[in-house]
């Protein structure tokens, strides 16, 4: 398979098999996320790779985190419609054999205010967490498995912070294992509204 390929069979997974990965397959997608490129070789990702209990932890920290905020004790009520899409991201990683936790190694909680130079380094860390996971996801690909990358934890941010035992930023989870459905392409905006050509 090409990267191109890769990038045009590429879907956001929401159903998976229980079929297991074997840990050298894992290993194998990880390397090739800590090969992109990042700003000034900060390389300020961190992953890690949760199964059995600690996958089981998780997904109960996620829970908690989204029933808090149901319950009205909101950290972010700006996004409160947005709390039926978090509950059903939690079944779809309920499903996902394996969760993988990444780490923005170089910024703390979002929560946190941050002066204008320390935003600037946080965006530019946030794009190369971005390309090191985009590398990720086709890898997963490539190797025939299915990813969701997703950003709901925000809606259980101290749970999972406190689960995991970390003071750096959580930038999100992608849910890997073996698909369980075949969804067709998302729709695409037009090329032309999305790209120019100055000369």
């Amino acid at each position: 398979m090409t990267a191109t390929q890769a990038i045009q069979e590429r879907r956001s997974i929401r159903k998976y098999t229980d079929q297991a990965i074997d840990r050298a397959t894992i290993e194998k997608i990880l390397n090739c996320a800590i090969l992109a490129p990042s700003a000034k070789n900060r390389q300020p990702w961190k992953y890690i790779a949760c199964t059995g209990s600690t996958r089981e932890r998780i997904l109960k920290a996620m829970n908690e985190g989204i029933k808090r905020e149901i319950k009205g004790d909101m950290r972010i009520p700006e996004f409160k419609n947005g709390l039926a899409d978090a509950k059903n991201t939690a079944k779809i990683m309920e499903q996902s054999p394996v969760l993988i936790v990444i780490l923005n190694t170089q910024d703390s909680s979002p929560f946190l205010p941050e002066e204008p130079r320390e935003r600037i380094t946080e965006i530019c860390n946030t794009l190369s967490i971005g390309a090191s996971v985009e590398n990720l996801i086709l890898a997963a690909t490539e190797e025939g498995l299915g990813t969701l990358w997703i950003a709901n934890t925000c809606f259980a941010y101290e749970e999972l912070a406190r689960e995991l035992e970390t003071d750096s930023q959580i930038a999100g989870i992608v849910a890997l294992g073996y698909a369980a459905e075949n969804p067709p392409p998302r729709p695409r905006k037009p090329f032309n509204e999305l790209v120019e050509f100055r000369d």
